[in-house]
């Protein structure tokens, strides 16, 4: 039995072990009612099947920490049923089923760098920055006259997702991509 973790210190980012698979935190929140015990509500992913479920333990409940390891990647391309990644330190390539990675590719262009993540060899995914840099593809022009506050268009980006960015945006220009909202965050 390795290192254990009392489930109230919870935080986002947190990995352990519970029936043999790895979890992460995402979202983690205390709970107390009147005499009965507190609780903990985690919300989770599972690191092998990439599921997000609502787990809850009680207050005090330990269970084991999962030692994950991050090495960084570049990211090269997409190849069937495949994605493949080198190291830039050894040359070494690795290849990780495209199906497990549909949400990650949307923010990572062919050469970006990304932290592979592991547990006891096994490869469990990839982390993405906060913030990508991502250059707009296609745009449409702005309507004359549309003068809303903050009003909006839709731009193509080169990992072809769409998303609503303001209409001074235009084609062949970088702009940063928060990747938890999915949302434009600024001009590079």
């Amino acid at each position: 039995m390795g290192e254990q973790v009392n489930v109230n210190e919870f935080k986002p980012g947190i990995t352990f072990l519970k029936n043999d698979e790895v979890y992460i935190v995402l979202e983690s929140s205390h709970s107390k009612s009147g005499r009965g015990q507190a609780h903990v509500k985690v919300k989770t992913k599972n690191m092998f099947s990439g599921s997000i479920s609502t787990i809850t333990f009680t207050g005090g409940d330990r269970v084991e920490k999962a030692f994950v390891s991050k090495s960084k990647m570049q990211y090269l391309y997409v190849d069937g049923g495949s994605v493949t990644f080198m190291n830039n330190e050894t040359f070494e390539q690795i290849q990780i089923p495209s199906n497990t990675l549909k949400e990650e590719l949307k923010y990572i262009a062919e050469g970006s760098e990304v932290m592979i993540i592991s547990f006891e060899e096994k490869i469990l995914g990839i982390e993405v920055p906060k913030n990508v840099e991502l250059k707009v593809v296609e745009t449409i022009d702005a309507v004359r006259g549309d003068t809303v506050a903050n009003a909006t268009k839709k731009a193509k980006l080169e990992t072809g997702i769409e998303i609503d960015v303001p209409q001074f945006i235009d084609v062949e220009q970088k702009i940063i991509v928060n990747t938890t909202t999915g949302k434009y965050g600024g001009k590079v």
